[in-house]
């Protein structure tokens, strides 16, 4: 099919065999598609060839459709009801077809695509491989586009989430769901957008009343307000309709802060389970902002940076500072779902000071076994360790980390640097990055590896074996593989996999593609981009239709932002970029830390008032 640009799926004359002026032999018949489908129309004649054919809509010609089918693009609910007939010419004269009419359902569209987390799994893996429409043979400039946007009422820093066929006022949509900077909550028909467009589904706001989004607490890094930062999570089976978990900060007249977990209903954006509840807590220990013995969780020293992660029946928040802006620690808590009731408290740096967990705004991993994995910023580390090889005194700064849920949180294994104290005291953090989960891969001796792979400020890969981490040794560095010398720059961003390979988009450098072969990733990249990324590089998704067409999507930071798509198979070919049309057709402001998101033939990208939708171009 070419349906994209208007023009037949099929060619030839369709007909023609019978001399005379032409006849319509077979006509058009009605055609009935789900949304985020195409539709096939189709003629044949007979008459004197050669016979030529003109497609029209609605009584005007459509450019183009000049052949004996034509393929519609990709429907959304506002075609139903186009009305379709093609006209046969020859030299003899011409016949015109009877009238077919389009009817466009609501409903799951064919891939029925649901992206309830941030990077589309837990294992924080960056592929959707259930995409049917975006294929690299249509993904380029003349075909694929700027389709619109979404207006919100603020900066949009988590990466928007969508849900296949959900039921909201007797209707079955494709959603959208966005937050913003400013404490709203949004749920948009994904199908609807043509142009910019304000109109949603629901909108709900996490301030309560007589209270504002936080300000900026001095900090740059999250600026003028900040609101929802975040990632939510979804789960589909909580309550009635199923349930968006977000985590918002605000401020009410006397000047205090409070962070809030609230879960919201998916078709209403009602509060479910007693909600909102307020975030507080308090961890053994004597470290930064402690009393009586404990260390203490002061809403307005942080922010709910890395995206929310649920296993099972648990919702994990994981909490960065502003900037380095004392007194902070690291903190992760876990609520019940249902409940909403905090059920486990872990500080990793419960002794000291730092050790923010904020991964550029990426998300913690979590494996089949329900252990969470992530980087922790610079920050405290105890060098002298126990009989286990933990810090005896329980401060584990600038850490990849493991940690064990089963009963309550604890940290299972870790590996950091052997120059971790050095690299903490110059701000080289690890955790400027997010760690990503390998799929299981064998190794050359037949042995299963349980792999994870991430990187920092200082531009090494490291891959930890999830099962034997390496912990800490001072004169070297133990752990299963590190490759130094291939990254351009440091890592602000989260890798993608892909078809047995890891995509890389590191400050100032290429977008690189590294294979993973007999369980060890390659010394080397098999491809890179042409294009280098300024800061903070890129966090990469990977769309395919199972293992076959495979994009890469990047976006560029910039004033204007750019988003790229890539061969999967090969990135020195570039598919698209959103600079590439006249007029600045396709062109967007960016955020710097956003990731790309796609569902079902369309790309989601958050700017600073909008989700900006691409898409086929009618």
């Amino acid at each position: 099919m070419l349906g994209c640009t208007g023009q037949s799926s099929t060619s030839g004359n369709g007909g023609g065999t019978n001399g005379g002026a032409p006849s319509i032999a077979t006509q058009p018949t009605n055609q009935t598609v789900t949304a985020g489908q195409t539709a096939t129309f189709r003629v044949t004649a007979t008459g004197t060839a050669p016979l030529s054919y003109q497609w029209q809509k609605n009584g005007a010609d459509i450019t183009g459709a000049t052949s004996a089918s034509y393929t519609t693009p990709v429907t959304t609910l506002a075609d139903s009801g186009e009305q379709f007939r093609a006209t046969v010419s020859n030299v003899v004269g011409s016949a015109a077809s009877s009238i077919a009419t389009l009817t466009v359902n609501s409903g799951s569209s064919t891939s029925a695509i649901n992206v309830i987390t941030y990077h589309y799994d837990n294992g924080r893996t960056g592929q959707n491989l259930n995409e049917t429409i975006l294929t690299p043979a249509n993904v380029n400039s003349t075909r694929f586009g700027k389709l619109g946007a979404f207006a919100v009422d603020g900066k949009v820093d988590a990466q928007p989430l969508y849900l296949s066929g959900v039921s909201i006022s007797g209707q079955s949509r494709n959603v959208l769901y966005a937050v913003t900077e400013h404490g709203s909550v949004y749920a948009f028909d994904a199908d609807s957008v043509s142009g910019n467009t304000g109109t949603f589904l629901w909108k709900k706001s996490t301030l309560l009343a007589g209270e504002t989004t936080s300000d900026d607490r001095g900090c740059g890094q999250v600026s003028p307000e900040i609101g929802i930062t975040a990632t939510p999570v979804i789960d589909r089976t909580r309550g009635t309709n199923g349930a968006i978990y977000v985590v918002a900060m605000s401020k009410d007249g006397s000047g205090n802060y409070f962070q809030r977990l609230h879960a919201l209903d998916l078709t209403t954006g009602a509060e479910l389970f007693g909600g909102p509840v307020t975030i507080q807590a308090a961890y053994p220990g004597t470290g930064a902002n402690s009393s009586g013995g404990n260390v203490i969780f002061d809403a307005k020293q942080y922010k709910e940076r890395p995206g929310l992660l649920q296993i099972g029946g648990t919702i994990y928040t994981t909490w960065s500072s502003h900037c380095d802006i004392r007194p902070y620690t690291s903190w992760v808590m876990a609520y019940d779902a249902t409940t909403l009731a905090q059920s486990s408290v872990l500080n990793l740096v419960p002794n000291g000071s730092d050790g923010g967990i904020w991964m550029s705004g990426t998300a913690p991993a979590a494996d089949s076994s329900g252990n969470i994995f992530f980087i922790i910023g610079n920050g405290d580390f105890g060098t002298t360790l126990d009989a286990g090889g933990f810090p005896a005194n329980g401060n584990c700064g600038n850490c990849f980390v493991k940690l064990s849920t089963s009963g309550s949180l604890k940290l299972a294994d870790y590996f950091t640097p052997h120059d971790t104290v050095a690299a903490s005291n110059a701000d080289e953090d690890f955790g400027s990055g997010g760690g990503i989960l390998l799929l299981d891969v064998t190794d050359v001796g037949g042995t299963t590896r349980h792999l994870s792979v991430g990187a920092g400020k200082d531009a090494l890969m490291y891959v930890v074996d999830r099962d034997n981490m390496g912990k800490f040794n001072p004169t070297t560095d133990q752990i299963y593989q590190e490759i130094s010398g291939q990254l351009g720059g440091g890592v602000f961003a989260m890798p993608a996999y892909f078809n047995g390979t890891v995509y890389y988009g590191a400050v100032g450098d290429a977008l690189k593609a590294f294979k993973v072969v007999n369980a060890k990733l390659s010394g080397v990249p098999s491809s890179q981009s042409t294009q280098h990324f300024a800061f903070p590089g890129t966090t990469p998704s990977v769309s395919a239709n199972g293992t076959t067409n495979g994009i890469v999507w990047a976006v560029e930071n910039g004033t204007t932002g750019v988003l790229h798509a890539y061969d999967a198979s090969n990135l020195t070919s570039e598919l698209y970029n959103s600079n590439q049309a006249a007029n600045s057709r396709d062109q967007f402001s960016d955020n710097k830390f956003i990731t790309p998101m796609v569902a079902n033939g369309k790309v989601y990208v958050g700017t600073p008032n909008s989700v900006v939708v691409f898409g086929l171009l009618p």
